[in-house]
This record gives structure tokens, sequence and C-alpha cells, in this order.
């Protein structure tokens, strides 16, 4: 006699979490890391008193290194 066999239950499928696409490489935390040390250095210059050159590198910190390394890839 042939014996009944109960089909294989599926088990569910995982749910796939999606990741956003943003992947960090050297580059972008060296260039991070240099957008930091500029705005340091414009705070410095700023105490000691220099009126051009702690604006400009605070604006090359903040407005161009740092938004860089976040946008490329």
């Amino acid at each position: 006699m042939k014996e009944k066999t109960k089909p294989l239950k599926e088990k569910p499928k995982a749910k796939v979490i999606r990741r956003p696409n943003i992947a960090f490489t050297t580059k972008n935390y060296v260039l991070f890391g240099v957008g930091v040390v500029t705005i340091g250095l414009g705070y410095i210059f700023l105490a000691r008193g220099s009126t051009v050159l702690a604006p400009i590198l605070l604006v090359l910190g903040y407005v161009i290194l740092i938004p860089l390394s976040i946008i490329i890839k």
C-alpha cells in the first residue's frame, strides 16, 4: 500500500531590507577629514583675529569639502 505523504510546507521568504545606496569609500572619508581639518583651522584663525583667511577656510570646509565628500562616489 502506498502511504500518502504530506506536501512540504514552504518556508516564508525572508524580508529583504533595502539599504540606501550610500557607499562611502576611503576617498569620501579622506575628503571629509580634510573638510573637518579645514574648518578647525578656520576657527583657529578666527580666534587669532584673521578677517580674510578664516572666512575663506570656513566657507571652503562647510560649503565645498563636506558636501563634496557626501556627493562623490
